[in-house]
């Protein structure tokens, strides 16, 4: 597999967990039991599991743009690994940021794996 395709795989993995911070913490705060059953007024999460959810649906939002381009780089043979190791560690470190509640790192993280895709994109043109 090439690079770009395994960053894709990472970038896929990060997606799958970005979700465990925030369910983790729903558990802990009210009990499995109650999770369970999706009582219908919880009390709100945590304020970094918030941060959390939020950090995990900005990645869902973003996952499929930058995956389309990494799998249209790859099926015409454009070497777009530099475009797809900046969104990958772009995002690692959003997901940490955002976590922590550090907005400007996080913004500046954001727009680094935008920029990654826009790399990749003018790669394939």
């Amino acid at each position: 597999m090439d690079t770009q395709l395994t960053y894709l795989a990472w970038s896929s993995f990060l997606c799958i967990l970005l979700w465990l911070p925030y369910v983790l913490e729903r558990i802990q705060s009210q009990g499995l039991g109650t999770v369970l059953t999706y009582p219908e007024n919880p009390p709100a999460p945590a304020v970094w599991a918030q941060r959390a959810q939020r950090a995990h649906l900005n990645l869902v939002e973003n996952l499929p743009a930058f995956a389309a381009l990494v799998i249209i780089a790859h099926l015409t043979g454009v070497d777009a690994a530099g475009g797809a190791a900046l969104f990958f560690w772009a995002r690692v470190v959003q997901a940490i940021v955002h976590i922590l509640g550090i907005s400007y790192v996080r913004t500046l993280a954001f727009a680094a794996s935008w920029v990654g895709m826009l790399i990749i994109f003018f790669s394939i043109l």
